[in-house]
């Protein structure tokens, strides 16, 4: 993709930061390797030729409130993800995965991988917080908005 709009995740955030902004209600951007379409209330899609496509949107706050269960509410709050992707719990298989329950992470520590479109995007704490729950199983779709993680602030 090094001729196409978009390069990496951050270029992709921006574009989507600054449609978000505008008072475009659609926007549509191709050339001969991405086809980028993203639509207010609706979703966004970026494809690559090269690539398999991988639908995205826009970045939502990284932590929300829990929903609660059938029964009762659950502690904490939900890290959910923020692009669509493949979710990994670590950087590689053999190795350890970057958090699990009951770990304590500062604001910045990698808490998983979100893998869209051959890219590898790390995604970072926000906060300081204790992982409660790991809500998604490694190697397994996660859709945009899809939890991955139950938390409790520190």
């Amino acid at each position: 993709m090094s001729n196409g709009f978009i390069k990496d995740k951050e270029d992709l955030f921006e574009l989507m930061e600054k449609f978000e902004k505008s008072e475009m209600s659609e926007l549509t951007l191709e050339n001969d390797d991405q086809l980028i379409i993203l639509k207010k209330g609706g979703e966004t899609v970026v494809h690559a030729a090269a690539y398999a496509p991988a639908p995205a949107q826009a970045p939502a706050p990284a932590a929300s409130p829990a929903a609660p269960a059938a029964s009762a509410p659950q502690e904490g709050e939900v890290i959910s993800a923020p692009l669509v992707g493949t979710f990994y719990r670590q950087p590689a298989p053999d190795a350890p995965p970057f958090v699990k329950a009951g770990d304590k992470v500062k604001t910045g520590d990698t808490l998983c991988i979100l893998e869209a479109m051959k890219i590898m995007n790390e995604l970072e704490a926000e906060f300081d917080c204790e992982i409660l729950d790991v809500l998604i199983d490694s190697g397994k779709l996660a859709e945009f908005g899809t939890p991955l993680f139950r938390v409790k602030r520190l």
